[in-house]
Protein backbone atom coordinates (compact mmCIF):
# COMPACT_ATOMS: atom_id res chain seq x y z
CA UNK A 1 0.00 0.00 0.00
CA UNK A 2 1.31 3.18 -0.82
CA UNK A 3 -0.12 6.55 0.85
CA UNK A 4 -1.11 9.32 -1.22
CA UNK A 5 0.61 13.08 -0.51
CA UNK A 6 -3.00 14.05 0.16
CA UNK A 7 -4.00 11.10 2.19
CA UNK A 8 -5.47 9.04 -0.30
CA UNK A 9 -4.35 5.87 -0.02
CA UNK A 10 -4.25 4.05 -2.98
CA UNK A 11 -3.14 0.60 -4.27
CA UNK A 12 -0.33 -0.27 -6.40
CA UNK A 13 -2.21 -1.04 -9.07
CA UNK A 14 -3.76 2.44 -8.55
CA UNK A 15 -0.41 3.92 -8.20
CA UNK A 16 0.63 2.56 -11.73
CA UNK A 17 -2.54 3.35 -13.56
CA UNK A 18 -2.17 6.86 -12.43
CA UNK A 19 1.55 6.91 -13.22
CA UNK A 20 1.28 5.47 -16.86
CA UNK A 21 -2.03 8.12 -17.36
CA UNK A 22 0.40 10.98 -16.23
CA UNK A 23 3.31 10.36 -18.25
CA UNK A 24 2.33 8.09 -21.30
CA UNK A 25 -1.12 9.10 -21.63
CA UNK A 26 -0.63 12.90 -21.40
CA UNK A 27 2.58 12.86 -23.79
CA UNK A 28 0.61 10.92 -26.20
CA UNK A 29 -2.47 13.30 -26.27
CA UNK A 30 -0.03 16.51 -26.31
CA UNK A 31 1.74 14.76 -29.38
CA UNK A 32 -2.05 14.82 -31.14
CA UNK A 33 -2.97 18.23 -29.74
CA UNK A 34 -3.44 19.89 -32.99
CA UNK A 35 -5.92 17.04 -34.23
CA UNK A 36 -7.60 17.00 -30.97
CA UNK A 37 -8.34 20.94 -30.14
CA UNK A 38 -8.81 20.63 -33.89
CA UNK A 39 -11.63 17.86 -33.27
CA UNK A 40 -13.38 19.99 -30.62
CA UNK A 41 -13.37 23.26 -31.04
CA UNK A 42 -14.46 22.32 -34.66
CA UNK A 43 -17.61 20.21 -32.65
CA UNK A 44 -18.42 22.74 -29.86
CA UNK A 45 -22.21 21.96 -28.39
CA UNK A 46 -23.87 24.79 -26.37
CA UNK A 47 -26.12 24.00 -23.72
CA UNK A 48 -29.81 25.29 -23.91
CA UNK A 49 -29.22 28.06 -21.07
CA UNK A 50 -30.73 32.03 -21.89
CA UNK A 51 -31.50 34.12 -18.66
CA UNK A 52 -32.94 37.42 -19.86
CA UNK A 53 -32.69 39.79 -23.10
CA UNK A 54 -29.51 38.71 -24.52
CA UNK A 55 -30.78 34.86 -25.14
CA UNK A 56 -33.04 36.64 -28.08
CA UNK A 57 -29.61 37.60 -29.31
CA UNK A 58 -28.84 33.81 -29.09
CA UNK A 59 -31.13 32.30 -30.67
CA UNK A 60 -31.18 34.67 -33.22
CA UNK A 61 -27.40 33.32 -34.18
CA UNK A 62 -28.46 30.29 -34.37
CA UNK A 63 -31.09 30.88 -36.66
CA UNK A 64 -30.26 30.52 -40.97
CA UNK A 65 -28.98 34.56 -41.28
CA UNK A 66 -26.23 34.01 -39.23
CA UNK A 67 -26.29 30.36 -39.34
CA UNK A 68 -23.54 29.52 -36.38
CA UNK A 69 -23.75 25.80 -37.42
CA UNK A 70 -21.23 26.67 -39.99
CA UNK A 71 -19.20 27.02 -36.62
CA UNK A 72 -19.85 23.46 -35.67
CA UNK A 73 -21.39 24.69 -32.79
CA UNK A 74 -25.32 24.57 -34.15
CA UNK A 75 -26.19 22.28 -31.97
CA UNK A 76 -27.93 22.98 -29.17
CA UNK A 77 -28.95 20.61 -26.34
CA UNK A 78 -31.16 20.51 -23.13
CA UNK A 79 -28.85 18.89 -21.11
CA UNK A 80 -25.82 20.03 -19.58
CA UNK A 81 -24.61 16.31 -19.81
CA UNK A 82 -24.24 16.92 -23.05
CA UNK A 83 -22.86 19.98 -23.49
CA UNK A 84 -19.20 21.42 -23.45
CA UNK A 85 -20.11 24.85 -23.99
CA UNK A 86 -21.99 26.86 -21.41
CA UNK A 87 -23.28 30.56 -22.91
CA UNK A 88 -24.48 32.75 -20.24
CA UNK A 89 -26.32 34.95 -21.90
CA UNK A 90 -28.97 37.65 -19.60
CA UNK A 91 -28.50 38.58 -16.14
CA UNK A 92 -27.72 36.40 -13.33
CA UNK A 93 -28.67 37.26 -9.66
CA UNK A 94 -27.47 36.30 -6.68
CA UNK A 95 -30.37 33.69 -6.33
CA UNK A 96 -29.63 32.07 -9.76
CA UNK A 97 -25.96 32.24 -8.95
CA UNK A 98 -26.38 28.60 -7.49
CA UNK A 99 -27.91 27.13 -10.10
CA UNK A 100 -25.41 28.45 -12.65
CA UNK A 101 -22.77 26.65 -10.26
CA UNK A 102 -24.46 23.23 -10.28
CA UNK A 103 -25.36 23.31 -13.98
CA UNK A 104 -21.58 24.43 -14.92
CA UNK A 105 -20.54 21.23 -12.66
CA UNK A 106 -23.02 18.80 -14.26
CA UNK A 107 -21.18 19.52 -17.70
CA UNK A 108 -18.12 17.32 -18.67
CA UNK A 109 -15.07 18.10 -19.06
CA UNK A 110 -13.61 20.05 -21.25
CA UNK A 111 -15.82 22.85 -21.32
CA UNK A 112 -15.87 26.15 -21.46
CA UNK A 113 -18.23 29.28 -20.81
CA UNK A 114 -19.05 32.44 -22.62
CA UNK A 115 -20.29 35.20 -20.74
CA UNK A 116 -22.67 37.43 -23.11
CA UNK A 117 -23.82 40.63 -22.59
CA UNK A 118 -22.55 43.72 -20.06
CA UNK A 119 -25.11 41.38 -17.64
CA UNK A 120 -23.64 38.63 -17.42
CA UNK A 121 -19.99 40.13 -17.79
CA UNK A 122 -20.16 42.73 -14.86
CA UNK A 123 -23.53 43.19 -13.85
CA UNK A 124 -24.32 45.69 -16.50
CA UNK A 125 -27.00 48.71 -15.72
CA UNK A 126 -28.03 46.39 -12.36
CA UNK A 127 -25.77 47.55 -9.49
CA UNK A 128 -27.83 45.91 -6.82
CA UNK A 129 -28.32 43.94 -4.16
CA UNK A 130 -30.04 41.12 -5.97
CA UNK A 131 -27.64 41.35 -8.68
CA UNK A 132 -24.38 39.26 -9.16
CA UNK A 133 -21.63 41.66 -10.41
CA UNK A 134 -20.46 39.27 -13.16
CA UNK A 135 -20.97 35.60 -13.05
CA UNK A 136 -17.04 34.61 -13.14
CA UNK A 137 -17.85 34.68 -9.14
CA UNK A 138 -19.42 31.82 -9.22
CA UNK A 139 -17.74 29.76 -12.69
CA UNK A 140 -14.89 30.70 -14.55
CA UNK A 141 -15.31 32.16 -17.85
CA UNK A 142 -12.80 32.01 -20.87
CA UNK A 143 -14.74 34.78 -23.25
CA UNK A 144 -16.63 38.18 -22.08
CA UNK A 145 -18.76 39.33 -25.17
CA UNK A 146 -19.67 43.32 -24.53
CA UNK A 147 -23.22 44.64 -25.40
CA UNK A 148 -26.08 45.35 -24.29
CA UNK A 149 -27.26 42.97 -25.95
CA UNK A 150 -24.50 42.13 -28.23
CA UNK A 151 -25.26 41.40 -31.93
CA UNK A 152 -25.10 37.94 -32.90
CA UNK A 153 -22.14 39.17 -34.65
CA UNK A 154 -20.86 39.99 -31.46
CA UNK A 155 -21.33 35.90 -30.09
CA UNK A 156 -19.95 34.59 -33.45
CA UNK A 157 -16.47 36.72 -32.76
CA UNK A 158 -16.70 35.58 -29.07
CA UNK A 159 -17.32 32.07 -30.39
CA UNK A 160 -14.19 32.66 -32.65
CA UNK A 161 -11.88 33.88 -30.03
CA UNK A 162 -12.93 30.59 -27.61
CA UNK A 163 -11.99 28.46 -30.63
CA UNK A 164 -8.56 30.27 -30.64
CA UNK A 165 -8.18 29.25 -26.86
CA UNK A 166 -9.08 25.70 -27.77
CA UNK A 167 -7.02 25.53 -29.84
CA UNK A 168 -3.65 26.82 -27.83
CA UNK A 169 -4.95 24.52 -24.71
CA UNK A 170 -3.15 21.36 -23.42
CA UNK A 171 -5.47 18.31 -23.98
CA UNK A 172 -3.49 16.47 -21.38
CA UNK A 173 -5.01 19.27 -18.88
CA UNK A 174 -8.16 17.70 -18.62
CA UNK A 175 -6.88 14.28 -17.36
CA UNK A 176 -8.42 12.90 -13.74
CA UNK A 177 -6.23 12.77 -10.88
CA UNK A 178 -5.34 9.87 -8.78
CA UNK A 179 -8.41 11.04 -6.09
CA UNK A 180 -10.78 11.28 -8.90
CA UNK A 181 -11.27 15.15 -10.20
CA UNK A 182 -9.64 17.36 -12.76
CA UNK A 183 -7.34 19.67 -12.30
CA UNK A 184 -8.06 21.87 -15.36
CA UNK A 185 -5.20 23.56 -16.50
CA UNK A 186 -4.71 25.95 -19.75
CA UNK A 187 -1.53 26.32 -21.26
CA UNK A 188 -0.95 29.46 -23.60
CA UNK A 189 1.82 30.40 -25.58
CA UNK A 190 4.41 32.46 -23.39
CA UNK A 191 3.24 30.58 -20.72
CA UNK A 192 6.40 29.43 -18.40
CA UNK A 193 3.90 26.86 -16.37
CA UNK A 194 0.98 25.80 -15.91
CA UNK A 195 -1.71 27.48 -13.69
CA UNK A 196 -4.93 26.26 -12.29
CA UNK A 197 -7.95 28.06 -12.57
CA UNK A 198 -9.76 29.44 -9.43
CA UNK A 199 -13.67 28.68 -10.48
CA UNK A 200 -15.14 30.76 -7.18
CA UNK A 201 -14.17 33.75 -4.88
CA UNK A 202 -14.98 34.21 -1.14
CA UNK A 203 -18.38 36.16 -1.79
CA UNK A 204 -19.26 32.95 -4.28
CA UNK A 205 -18.67 30.12 -1.73
CA UNK A 206 -20.90 32.49 0.52
CA UNK A 207 -23.48 32.62 -2.05
CA UNK A 208 -23.31 28.86 -2.87
CA UNK A 209 -23.30 27.42 0.58
CA UNK A 210 -26.43 29.89 2.00
CA UNK A 211 -28.57 28.67 -1.05
CA UNK A 212 -27.29 24.66 -0.33
CA UNK A 213 -28.14 24.78 3.81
Amino acid sequence: MAEHEEGFVLTTVDSIINSVRRSVGAKAMDIAAPVVNWARKSALWPMTFGLACCAIEMIATGAGRFDIDRFGAGVFRPSPRQSDLVIIAGTVTLKMGPVVRRVYDQMPEPKWAIAMGACASTGGPFDSYSTMQGVDRVIPVDVYIPGCPPRPEALLYGLMRLQDIIMREAPSAYIFESDGTVRRRRQLEGDDELEEISPTDREAMEVVDAATR
